[in-house]
């Protein structure tokens, strides 16, 4: 087996080349855009999950016989706090595999 020296030949240029991109598939730019997308309902759905706790807070304080209102702004809580792993765990891949799609160029392999 013959030496291998990194520039091919000895006491050749050395120096360190990035390697290009490869093409990605029409498969995993779908599934970037859907990641992506995925991740940008959710926020927008706890947005307005937060908004809504704000008003029915505001409505349980206006009157004691609306206290139960609280309840579901608390739940609302619940279950935004629940979203926050989901909207990581979405929307990093997503804005990782669009950034891989992007630098792969528009050409599609």
């Amino acid at each position: 087996m013959s030496e291998q020296w990194p520039g091919g030949q000895p006491g050749g240029p050395t120096a360190y080349v990035p390697l290009r991109a490869p093409g990605v598939s029409v498969g995993y730019r779908r599934w970037a855009g859907i990641l992506l997308w995925l991740a940008i309902v959710i926020a927008v759905l706890m947005v307005v999950a937060l908004v809504v706790s704000v008003v029915l807070l505001v409505k349980a304080d206006a009157d004691v016989d609306n206290a139960a209102y609280g309840y579901l702004a608390m739940f609302l809580w619940f279950g935004i706090v629940a979203a926050i792993p989901v909207v990581l765990a979405v929307g990093i891949p997503g804005v990782v595999m669009r950034r891989r799609v992007r630098q792969a160029g528009t050409t599609p392999s």
